[in-house]
């Protein structure tokens, strides 16, 4: 390989070996540590005593995750709401990055900028905004009393439907963007021969559109996914108490008990629930070349 491409591959991975292998490592050997008053408030995991290397292991935080219901439900909770979250940012993220990618091409700038134009506001501005809207005093609840159409406010706020209102709003764009830069690639011959063979639009979606835009839903759908699993900021102001998320627990472990190494044994687990289904389908993705290139 040339020197020059060497290097530019090299940026890259050196990246991730600073900003994810090392965090990584750290927090790993962390979380087979055990809590204790000091700072940093873990014991170390080899220590030296009198020309003596003791090495202390505990795994006392992985089985104590895994025999406690609380983290489960945390756990199942946030995959559960990461889900939905993903599926319905593909359900309205789809239609507006197909029509953004069939724009005419002095139009999509402006239409992708109205896309990110919530990012222009601080994250935290925008829930507040959520938090005015749904209020039982607020916008949505006045407008539905002035039109007739409820006599008494919806609890709207402090529910499930809250969180997942304000998630889908906030991530609306990172599926909306790998797939209009999927989209926005797509052979618009293909459509057309379609509709010549006598195709009706709906199968020429379902044939040719949807599979050549594979790539951009699984690109949009991790976009979602993985950050919403570990979501603290919504759920805390504007869910329940009872709908308990693992972000929360985290903030629980790091902060309100002071607990770094279970802190970083739920890390730790909820990496490797994200991680091991994404290496499964790269493998998988892999294998589906291979077999594709050998036909």
């Amino acid at each position: 390989m040339p020197r020059g491409r060497s290097l530019v591959t090299a940026i890259p991975y050196g990246w991730l070996l600073l900003f994810f292998l090392v965090p990584f490592l750290f927090v790993l050997q962390i979380s087979f540590s055990e809590v204790e008053i000091a700072s940093p408030p873990y014991r170390a995991l080899i220590e030296r005593t009198e020309d003596v290397l003791n090495i202390a292991l505990n795994i006392g935080n992985y089985s104590y995750i895994f025999s406690d219901p609380l983290y489960f439900d945390a756990y199942l909770n946030s995959l559960y709401m990461a889900l939905v979250t993903t599926l319905t940012c593909l359900v309205v993220g789809y239609p507006i990055a197909y029509t953004i990618a069939r724009a005419p091409e002095a139009k999509r700038n402006t239409l992708l900028m109205l896309v990110m134009l919530p990012f222009w506001t601080s994250f935290l501005v925008r829930v507040y905004a959520w938090m005015g809207i749904l209020d039982n005093e607020g916008l949505l609840n006045k407008a539905l009393m002035a039109l007739g159409l409820i006599d008494a406010p919806l609890q709207l706020m402090h529910t499930q439907l809250s969180v997942q209102i304000v998630m889908v709003y906030a991530y609306l764009p990172f599926m909306i963007l790998p797939l209009f830069s999927n989209l926005v690639k797509l052979d618009g011959r293909l459509l057309e021969a379609a509709a010549d063979l006598g195709c009706k639009p709906w199968k020429t979606f379902l044939k040719v559109t949807l599979p050549l835009s594979k790539n951009g839903v699984i690109a949009g759908s991790m976009l979602v996914f993985i950050p919403a699993v570990g979501e603290f900021v919504i759920p805390e102001l504007v869910g329940t108490p009872e709908s308990l998320m693992i972000g929360k627990v985290l903030w629980m472990e790091f902060f309100d008990n002071n607990n770094w190494p279970m802190a970083a044994s739920v890390t730790i687990v909820m990496l490797a629930l994200l991680i091991l289904p994404i290496i499964y389908l790269h493998k998988r993705e892999e294998k589906a070349l291979a077999r594709a290139a050998q036909r």
